[in-house]
């Protein structure tokens, strides 16, 4: 499974590109070595070099310039799926020993630096600052100055463009989670300039912007459905999409009539619902065309090249106990459980509405075709202590053993795998089509939506709602995007996530619920920034 992401993923790492952000400004002292302005030459290996660090920039485990101790949790994917879903009702971390983890268990974070959200904030930034040099490197006047030939300058822009979906995803996270971030572009002043900090609505708007043009016909990003799993124009209005889908809470004014339209556009890219819903976390994935019709974009995971313990590797191993593991049965297609993370019983029982748990036997009965991933054997339902793994049920969605194998066909092969082939749906279709059912319900015409959301509900293997609301779409996104990297953003656009009527357990700290106070939708700019940085101000409530 060596495709492209994990070829140039290689090449980042081991050749051209071996420094850290601050190093970008620095030239070097011994003339042989290498830095962004000797880095680039007139062959097309040293410009994927370049847009490979970026990439892995979500993936990386690097803890140069990150004052953390753990590698692994500061990978972006794993950062980010932590403070989206173990701050909710979806999951709940084992790791107490774990720096982060108390806090966003339970909701009670402060302006103290927390590792997950630290590692969000420089890897997010790190992003941009090695877009905004790969585009300053990348210029027409640069690649004619090295001699490059047209064909090579016509590939360079579309890199250029891939380039700078990336650094709007980045943004996108950035401002999702701390609202108001540092912005610079490759035309802000170069060097040692702290830079200027820009509203959540600025931010907000500079996304738009981006992706709209992007996602325009005539840009250079690569047609829909053509670069997987680099991005392609279907990857940027697929993001424009949620950003839409969010403008209320990043700006105080809702978008719903623009994201409807940019859903009618995907609609008409030739993307389609895999036919089986488990395929799409399945370890062959990204090489399944029944999968590779739904994705708009994904992070490319390999066991043997891309080596993290975050992104799917968190999700296969830590949903797992060592105990589960044994030398015949390898569930999951990994071999080892590290007892991390599971999901209330609670979230199980309200949105897959689950009969029959036999806890000796791990049977249990269930409709819908989304909630036969949860493993129970020796289990329980309620979690009196956060710290106890095999309180909550075990969630098996991201499952490393091929659509075409069964466990005992690939039990040999589960022994050799130390990490994760699942590729990680970043966007895909039946999100948009929940974006679509969303808007249209905001816009009055609920009943336009019916058909795309009927085709959710035949994969599932349930009925489909005769009336789209608001609370069946808060189930229906807990249900599709169940671990996906949504629930507390989706949480906090319903006015639930700090509510004190929508309670899950150890909501605030407490082990029945109860409700936190407002700022807490937003996390703290790492006091670290905030003293290095003088034109950063905290956010409210810290």
């Amino acid at each position: 499974m060596k495709k492209i992401y994990n070829i140039l993923a290689a090449i980042a790492v081991s050749s051209l590109f071996v420094s850290c952000v601050n190093d970008l400004d620095t030239l070097p002292l011994n003339p042989t070595d290498t830095t962004s302005e000797t880095a680039y030459g007139n062959t097309e290996d040293s410009y994927l070099s370049g847009l490979a660090k970026i990439y892995f920039q979500f993936v990386s485990n690097d803890l140069t310039d990150l004052q953390l101790n753990d590698g692994g949790a500061s990978e972006l994917i794993r950062a980010y799926w932590s403070l989206n879903e173990v701050s909710t009702d979806a999951a709940k971390c084992a790791w107490n020993g774990d720096a982060w983890v108390a806090a966003i268990n339970t909701n009670t974070w402060s302006d103290a630096n927390n590792d997950a959200a630290y590692a969000v904030y420089v890897r997010t930034m790190q992003g941009v600052t090695f877009v905004n040099e790969f585009l300053r490197q990348t210029t027409e006047s640069r690649l004619s100055d090295r001699g490059c030939s047209d064909a090579l300058k016509a590939s360079v822009k579309g890199m250029r463009a891939e380039a700078r979906f990336l650094r709007a995803y980045f943004y996108w996270i950035a401002m999702d989670v701390f609202g108001a971030v540092p912005f610079t572009t490759e035309d802000s002043p170069f060097g040692a300039v702290n830079p200027e900090q820009a509203s959540r609505t600025e931010v907000f708007n500079y996304i738009v912007g981006e992706l709209t043009e992007l996602g325009a016909d005539g840009s250079d990003l690569p047609a829909a459905r053509s670069n997987y799993p680099r991005a392609d124009k279907g990857s940027a209005l697929g993001l424009l999409a949620r950003v839409y889908l969010n403008a209320e809470v990043y700006t105080g004014t809702p978008m719903w009539a623009e994201a409807k339209n940019v859903c009618d556009r995907i609609f008409s890219m030739g993307y389609g619902l895999a036919s089986n819903y488990a395929d799409l976390f399945r370890g062959d994935n990204g090489q399944n065309p029944e999968v590779l019709k739904e994705m708009l974009w994904a992070v490319d995971y390999n066991a043997e090249y891309t080596q993290t313990y975050g992104g799917t590797s968190l999700l296969t191993f830590a949903a797992i106990a060592s105990a589960d593991v044994t030398d015949n049965s390898h569930a999951n297609g990994v071999n080892g459980g590290w007892g991390g993370m599971r999901v209330p019983y609670e979230y199980v029982e309200k949105y897959f509405h689950v009969t029959d748990q036999d806890y000796g036997t791990g049977a249990y009965t269930v409709t819908d075709k989304r909630g036969q991933f949860f493993y129970i054997t020796g289990r329980s339902e309620t979690i009196e202590d956060l710290s106890q793994f095999l309180q909550g049920w075990s969630c098996f969605k991201y499952n490393n053993i091929p659509h075409d194998m069964t466990a005992e066909q690939f039990n040999e092969t589960a022994k050799t795998k130390g990490f994760s082939d699942i590729d990680f749906p970043m966007i895909r279709l039946g999100e948009i089509i929940l974006i679509y059912a969303e808007a249209c319900l905001k816009l009055g015409t609920p009943d336009v939506a019916k058909t795309y959301v009927n085709q959710l509900a035949e994969r599932a293997g349930v009925v489909a709602p005769s009336t789209i609301t608001e609370d069946w779409l808060v189930e229906e996104r807990a249900r599709e995007l169940m671990w996906e990297s949504h629930r507390r953003t989706d949480l906090i656009r319903y006015g639930l996530f700090n509510s004190s009527t929508f309670l899950w357990p150890w909501k605030g700290g407490a082990m029945l619920g109860q409700g936190f106070d407002s700022h807490l939708n937003i996390f703290a700019i790492p006091s670290s920034e905030l003293s290095a940085n003088p034109n950063l101000k905290p956010n409210p409530g810290y």
